[in-house]
């Protein structure tokens, strides 16, 4: 089981960061656990800089941006 984690306040770029890596796990056939953070003092525990982020067991691996459905499989299977 994967445990992915959405950061930010749950904005649109939040919300589409969220579909793209749900639409991945489903693609690479993992089995996935999601979870959003919105309150500021657990998103800073991850020095992220810029949200929308995106950590996955316990790693942030994208920040500021929406990475590509490719980007996060690859994340995801690694």
């Amino acid at each position: 089981m994967v445990h992915i984690k959405i950061l930010g306040p749950g904005c649109a770029n939040c919300r589409k960061l969220e579909a793209i890596a749900r639409e991945a796990a489903a693609a690479a056939n993992v089995q996935a656990e999601f979870t959003k953070l919105s309150d500021i003092k657990q998103i800073m525990q991850y020095d992220l800089l810029s949200t929308p982020g995106l950590v996955v067991n316990d790693k942030l691996v994208s920040s500021g941006r929406i990475p590509t459905v490719a980007e996060v499989q690859r994340w995801l299977t690694a």
